[in-house]
């Protein structure tokens, strides 16, 4: 994994879990790695990793069970809520960043809808 120095790794590690989840790749009830694989995985240290999943554990996004690990929850409405958490996040900085270019809003709008049109269908 490719870390950007502007933002704190574990943070970045929680980004990276929470695509994970709502893409699927990690299923509800699916175990975890161990923190000892995750850290080998994004190649970083075991400490960052694990404060990572302590927030997660808060968030309720995933859940420990003693003995046996960590699993991404059951709550299938909690990783609707992550995933459309996740989309705000983005479409609220891409929304900033054009009105920093003196976009109106219906520019926007016709910007974003032109930009899809051009992809045609294509997904990155």
């Amino acid at each position: 994994m490719k870390f950007d120095d502007k933002v704190p790794i574990y943070y970045q590690i929680k980004e990276y879990l929470y695509h994970q989840i709502v893409t699927g790749t990690l299923q509800p009830g699916e175990k975890l790695p161990s923190v000892r694989q995750l850290a080998i995985d994004v190649t970083a240290n075991v400490n960052t990793v694990q404060r990572a999943l302590t927030e997660m554990l808060s968030e309720e996004i995933i859940e420990s069970q003693r003995g046996k690990g960590n699993f991404v929850t059951t709550d299938v409405e909690g990783i609707k809520q992550l995933h459309n958490k996740l989309v705000k996040e983005q479409l609220t900085l891409v929304y900033q960043q054009l009105h920093a270019l003196n976009l109106s809003d219906d520019e926007i709008l016709s910007e974003m809808k032109s930009y899809m049109e051009s992809r045609d269908g294509q997904h990155e």
